[in-house]
């Protein structure tokens, strides 16, 4: 059997049977691809900027943003970005969300990702090139392997040269500075979810931390290390499914980063006389393929590992510049375009079609929604939860009591008091569970930021139930607290009033 193994053509044959003739079987191929170390080499351009800005703006918010402040009252959070665990609160700035609220995180989830199918259906890979994670900090885990080891050249060089004591020094202090930023990123991420300077002051000054604390700065700590240091581009080709999904949300009018063939082939070496008319402008000299941080030729058409950096871009463009030809033989553009220039046809730019206008509904739609909830949404939830073992009760005077559970939610930071009434029912008297006493109404005061349950009793006279199951309704008065601090202003626009139904049980009749 004659095989092709990385372009080399190799005959494999099994010994020969008991005739003598030979058997063919084939090598089983390898399950995993031997990882090549890419070392890409340094650039200058448009895009090499936009990512340099990108880096230092989206690092710059990792790690400043846990410090920012937001006042938000007395003995209340003031970190403007807080997750609070134990208090089961996260804060985002001026807004708080509840446990029981958690739609709204997926809602601000769902929104991000039809954000990205939008700016990706637009702009390509923009996300992986500029803004992902793994990006930004194999960016700069590379430029501090460049600082200390020089650029592609001298790194490939020394990867080849046996360990000496200036090899085992570099390698040393990259190392040690990779680790170090890999530990500040896990002790940012933990001040995501503690007070940040709460934390820092009881980790240095009084040498504290949770065992919680330790593991998650532990995990990000290793994560952020190995992915960056040494996963780097086989994150982006094996382990995220991005890759696979993004081919799905581009069409001919996306702009990604493109290779114009029909400028550039055949490929020459650089023409003495400076005429390229009868000869492509690419001189094949490979700075496309060596500034690519994940070690592709683009050249060889639109591929699953380009991550749209435009790093090759701006190469080329370096070329095109002092071979005195145009700039754009590599260029952020869209296949429809390419066609339409290679013509000689009018270019245009194709942002509105029916694949954007639908990811812009779905994202305004998603946002009106949120926008809308949150606007409409109560500082007040009450549950009831009727007893039911036993359905009723028969007391000695003969009247039929029902039992209740009742949880109020108080999602302010002032205390509140209601006023509990029943309708539906005739004559009924209410108490609550241990006290001794039945009036017509019942005042439940609720503390700030908190939940009160209670567990209401309600009787009425046998006689007065028409049958045995009667429809009635808990009805919650906001009461004036009484303040005079001034928050009775703030809790004046807060007061809310609310009805809930549920049923009163009796015999049969």
């Amino acid at each position: 059997m004659i095989r092709n193994l990385n372009n080399k053509t190799k005959a494999v044959y099994a010994p020969a049977d008991k005739a003598g003739a030979a058997v063919e079987k084939e090598k089983p191929a390898p399950l995993y691809a031997k990882q090549i170390k890419i070392h890409p080499k340094r650039v200058w351009g448009v895009f090499r900027k936009l990512k340099w800005v990108a880096m230092i703006a989206l690092l710059g918010f990792y790690y400043i943003a846990p410090w920012f402040r937001w006042d938000r009252g007395p003995g209340i959070p003031d970190q403007a970005l807080l997750i609070d665990i134990s208090a089961q609160r996260a804060y985002f700035l001026w807004i708080e969300i509840w446990p029981q609220e958690v739609y709204y995180i997926t809602g601000i989830l769902i929104l991000a990702a039809l954000g990205l199918f939008l700016a990706t259906a637009l702009f390509g890979r923009v996300w992986c090139g500029f803004a992902c994670p793994q990006t930004v900090w194999t960016d700069l885990y590379v430029w501090v392997e460049r600082i200390i080891e020089g650029d592609r050249a001298a790194r490939i060089r020394l990867d080849k040269a046996p360990y000496s004591k200036d090899k085992i020094f570099k390698r040393v202090i990259k190392h040690f500075i990779w680790l170090y930023i890999a530990l500040l990123t896990g002790g940012a991420w933990i001040m995501y979810f503690v007070d940040a300077p709460t934390f820092i002051s009881d980790l240095f000054f009084k040498g504290e931390i949770t065992a919680n604390s330790l593991f998650f700065i532990g995990m990000f700590t290793v994560t952020t290390y190995l992915l960056a240091g040494f996963g780097r581009e086989q994150v982006c080709t094996y382990m995220c499914p991005w890759p696979r999904i993004q081919g799905s949300m581009t069409d001919e009018d996306s702009m990604i980063v493109t290779y114009e063939t029909w400028r550039g082939e055949p490929r020459a070496k650089p023409a003495r006389d400076g005429d390229y008319s009868e000869r492509g402008h690419c001189i094949d000299c490979g700075n496309c393929v060596v500034v690519c941080p994940m070690g592709i030729d683009i050249r060889d058409g639109n591929q699953l590992e380009c991550i749209g950096c435009g790093l090759c871009i701006d190469a080329c463009d370096n070329i095109m510049e002092k071979l005195k030809l145009p700039k754009g033989l590599i260029a952020y553009d869209s296949v429809n375009r390419q066609i339409a220039r290679s013509d000689g046809k009018a270019v245009k730019r194709k942002l509105v079609r029916p694949r954007t206008i639908f990811y812009a509904i779905l994202l305004t739609l998603v946002t009106g929604i949120i926008l809308y909830t949150f606007g409409t949404r109560q500082h007040l939830e009450v549950n009831i939860l009727k007893d039911r073992q036993p359905v009723f009760v028969t007391l000695k005077d003969g009247s039929i009591r029902n039992g209740y559970e009742v949880k109020i939610l108080n999602k302010t930071q002032h205390l509140r008091s209601f006023l509990l009434n029943i309708e539906g029912l005739q004559n009924p008297s209410m108490k609550l569970s241990g006290a001794t006493e039945q009036t017509r109404s019942i005042v439940i005061e609720v503390q700030p930021d908190d939940v009160k349950a209670v567990h209401v009793f309600i009787a009425v006279p046998r006689e007065e139930l028409k049958s045995d199951k009667t429809e009635i309704t808990f009805s919650f008065v906001e009461m004036d607290p009484g303040y005079s601090d001034g928050s009775l202003d703030i809790l004046n626009e807060l007061r809310e009033n609310q009805k809930h139904q549920t049923t009163f049980n009796g015999p049969k009749k």
